[in-house]
Order: structure tokens, then sequence, then C-alpha cells
């Protein structure tokens, strides 16, 4: 990177917010890891936010130990108490509600305005789950006079959570809530380009769980392959990429471990002829992402633009986009920031190239900001591409950028056909002010999770996750504390 203006963070300083301590956490305390260290970076300046541990199999091998003899005791906490110690904790995340969120945005590029969010979300979501502890029941069976028969959960163990770089304190936290409320115990891999808020996390939540209850690691590949293969660790939980849930799933499958996969998606907007253009093109805009840099999973990265409705559903969403500008992660007003890596941001732009060669035109964006103040940082301005059809790979491969590939159709079965047509199966949005054909279209669609006329985070206690190569599983609901628990049935003769 060519040097510029550094960026200084807006409000608290930086140093206060990121973490004290930077070695390993588990079984109540912070270890020194035999992996070593590596440094961790300000995506956004390109600065060296200081060195963060580097986890390799043996340490691995002891925090999953630990995080298995804490289970041993943890199981037999009293549902209630559990939930207290849950709520406990998520007051904890309220009251360092500003450091978790600067932490996060400064190694993670994400604007302070979003980072907040993820982190009072994600304090409501362990409250969420610890509403639900005395929710998990089990069955009679009616077997006949003189027999009673029914059926209990049991937690399953020590779950291991690997978790992507987009949203690194929020996947992070998050998963407290169903692991900890099944009564298991929990081993965290972070992010490699985005350790930091997970560090952060462990220090503000130390003292309130039983040591060995939340643990987390941070390392690259060798640590992620330990936490799959190890003996102790009877599932895996996966946010991250379609290549990474392959790899995952086939470790997993040598132990025959369960697994839930939250992986990609090549998402489609369609947009029909009598849509309400103001809300499709607000639509278009919200389903992108560009506040994550369209870093999301759920991001409508396709928009199928009826050609009725082409030219004036593009020129409005060129327009809308052209005036988000990439700033300062920090600054509050900033309403996108950085992508996280010098990887990423050349995947990107690889990417917007290979677009340009198939044939389509960019409409806005495609390259760095022009500003000096941001030559330091990976951005990339908000992309918009039209005349693309799906036979082309940039319509097919998940870029996990701010590119949004514009396609015109006309009939219906081929736009559905072309919908449907991506290995994922993830998201979907459709506007329309017909009924019929929204609720007709919305069960055609190959996807875990459709939004009609709008385009809003996931609701808590809706169950949000993919198909086909989107993954499995289902989160934010009763039905992802369950799947970190076993069913036992018990025959007793009376």
């Amino acid at each position: 990177m060519t040097d510029a203006p550094t960026l200084e963070p807006k409000g608290r300083t930086a140093p206060s917010a990121l973490p004290a301590h930077r070695d390993l956490y588990y079984g109540g305390g912070w270890h020194k890891p035999a992996g070593g260290y590596e440094p961790t970076w300000n995506p956004a300046t390109g600065e060296s936010l200081g060195d963060a541990p580097v986890a390799n199999s043996a340490d691995l091998d002891a925090a999953a130990k630990a995080a298995h003899a804490a289970f041993l005791d943890w199981r037999r906490v009293k549902p209630l108490e559990r939930a207290a110690l849950m709520r406990k904790a998520a007051a904890a995340i309220r009251a360092h509600a500003e450091d978790l969120t600067l932490a996060d945005s400064l190694n993670g590029g994400n604007p302070v305005s979003a980072a907040r969010g993820d982190v009072l979300r994600s304090a409501q979501v362990i409250e969420h789950y610890a509403g639900l502890v005395l929710e998990l029941r089990g069955d009679t069976v009616p077997l006949g006079e003189g027999i009673l028969d029914y059926t209990q959960y049991e937690p399953m163990g020590v779950i291991g959570t690997i978790v992507a770089f987009n949203h690194p304190f929020a996947f992070a936290a998050c998963k407290l809530g169903p692991v900890l409320g099944a009564g298991c115990t929990i081993l965290i891999k972070t992010p490699a380009q985005a350790p930091l808020s997970a560090l952060r996390m462990v220090e503000v939540l130390d003292g309130i769980f039983p040591p060995g209850v939340v643990n987390v690691v941070t390392g690259g590949m060798e640590c992620g392959e330990a936490l799959v293969a190890h003996p102790l660790v009877p599932r895996i939980t996966l946010i991250g990429s379609v290549p990474t849930g392959r790899a995952v799933a086939k470790g997993a499958a040598a132990r025959l471990k369960t697994t839930e996969m939250e992986l990609g998606g090549k998402n489609a907007m369609v947009v029909y002829p009598d849509a309400d253009i103001k809300k499709a093109v607000a639509g278009a805009i919200a389903g992108m992402n560009y506040t994550w840099c369209g870093q999301s999973c759920m991001s409508m990265s396709r928009l199928f633009l009826h050609e009725k409705i082409y030219d004036e559903v593009l020129a409005g969403v060129v327009d809308a986009v052209s005036k988000i500008k990439p700033g300062n992660p920090q600054d509050e007003n900033t309403k996108m920031g950085a992508v996280v890596s010098r990887a990423q941001f050349d995947k990107i732009m690889s990417y917007i190239e290979l677009g340009q060669k198939e044939g389509g035109k960019i409409m806005t964006g495609g390259k760095r900001p022009d500003d000096p103040a941001l030559a330091r940082g990976w951005f990339v301005e908000p992309t918009i591409i039209a005349g693309i059809t799906q036979d082309m790979r940039i319509a097919n491969e998940e870029i996990f950028g701010p590119v949004q590939s514009v396609i015109k159709w006309s009939d219906e079965e081929k736009m559905l056909a072309d919908v449907n047509r991506v290995d994922y199966g993830l998201t979907a949005s459709i506007y329309t002010r017909d009924i019929s054909t929204a609720h007709r279209l919305a069960g055609r669609i190959d996807v875990g999770y459709v939004w009609i006329n709008a385009f809003v985070p996931p609701a808590l206690g809706t169950p949000y996750g993919g198909i086909k190569q989107s993954g499995y599983g289902r989160n934010k609901v009763i039905e992802e504390m369950l799947g970190n628990m076993n069913i036992k049935n018990v025959h007793v003769t009376l």
C-alpha cells in the first residue's frame, strides 16, 4: 500500500477498545500459544493492530480438554441457573458495547454504526435463547397400561464453532445462546482475518460462566482441522464458504460428527413489471448490504429486472449506489467501510474484471475510491454491472463483495430456471403488487428464506438458513438449540 493520511477513530481510542490479552482463552484463563503469534491488521489503514495468537493442534487439544472437563459439570447446572448467567452475559455485552463495537470495526473494516447493531443484537440473541431453556421438552409415547415410555433431550458436549470474518463478533457471540442454553460448552475458532473482537468478548465475559464453559482460540487451517478432528468435540457448526464447508463436512464425517452449515449465497432479487419502483430500488440497495461491502452471504448479488421496467429500475439503482461512498469505518457518518483483507480485495477486483471480459458493462463503481485518505485501505466502490446473463461466471460464483449483476428477463419460466440454476440456495427477494404472483414465486425459488417487497435482517425467532450448497440447519430458533442435543428414549415397565 502507498503512504496516505492515517484514519483516526472517532470517539473512544483504539487501545482502550482492543483486547489487552493476546493469548488463547480456555479453561477460564489465558494461555500462551504453542503455535506462536501473527500480526493482525486494520483493513482501512493497513496498520498493525498488534499480534494475535495462533493455535496449533496441541493448543487445540488443551482447549478441547478444558471445555470437555467443564461440560461434565455445566450439563448438571439447572436450566434457569444457566439462563440467569446467560442474561448476565448479555448485560455485560451491552455495558461494553462501545469497546466491542470499536474492536469489531477496527479489525473487520465495518462501520461502527453497523457494528454497534451487531453487538446489541448479539445480546438480544443470547437473551432469546435464555428464554427457551424450559422449552427443551421431550414427549411421552402411549404404549399401553403398565408402561411408561418417554423421551428427553440431553446436551451433546463440547460444540466446536468456526465463524466467518464478515461479522466476527456477532457470529461468535450469537452462538453462545443455543450452545450454552442447551447445557453444552463452546469452543470458538475465530476468523484469522479478524480475531480481536472475540478476544475482547471473552475479556468482558470472564468470570461470568464457570471456567471452561466459554473458550476462544484463534488460528489458521491447522487450528480448524484439529477442532474438526478432535474426539472430545462431537459437533461442529460453521459459518463460512462452500469450500470450507465441504472440508469441514469431510473431516467431521471421519468421526461421524454432526454438523450445521451456514455457507455462501448467490441470491436473486426478482422485480416484476407491476412492482413499486421506489420499493424495488430501495430493496436492491439494501439487499446488497453495501454497509458490509457486500460481504454478506444473504446479499442480493443478482438483480433480475423485467424488460418493461429494466431501464427505470436500473437508472434508479445506479443513481442511488453512485452516492454511496466508502469511508473511515470509525466515523459515525460512514455508511460503507473497507473489505477485510488484501486477499478479499484482490478477489473482488478480479471478478469485476471478469464481468467486463464476459460482456458486462460497469454502470457505476468498479474501482478503488479516488479519495487519497483511503489509499492505504482495502476499499472498493459499490459496483453495478449490467448486461449480465446467467451463462456468465460472474452470475454463478459468489464474489462476497460490493458487486451486483443486473439481468434482464421477459419470460417467467426462463427467469425461474436462471434463478434456480446456481449451486446456492440461501435467500431471495420478490417485488410485485400481485399477492398471488408473490406466493407462487416464493414456492418455486429453491432457497431457505424469502422476502417479499422488502429486505430486512431475518427476524429473531424465524428460521434462517439455506439449502443446496448454501448449507443446512436453521438458526435463531429453538431448532438450533435442539441441534446441540441428543434425544434419548426411556422405557419403563411399571
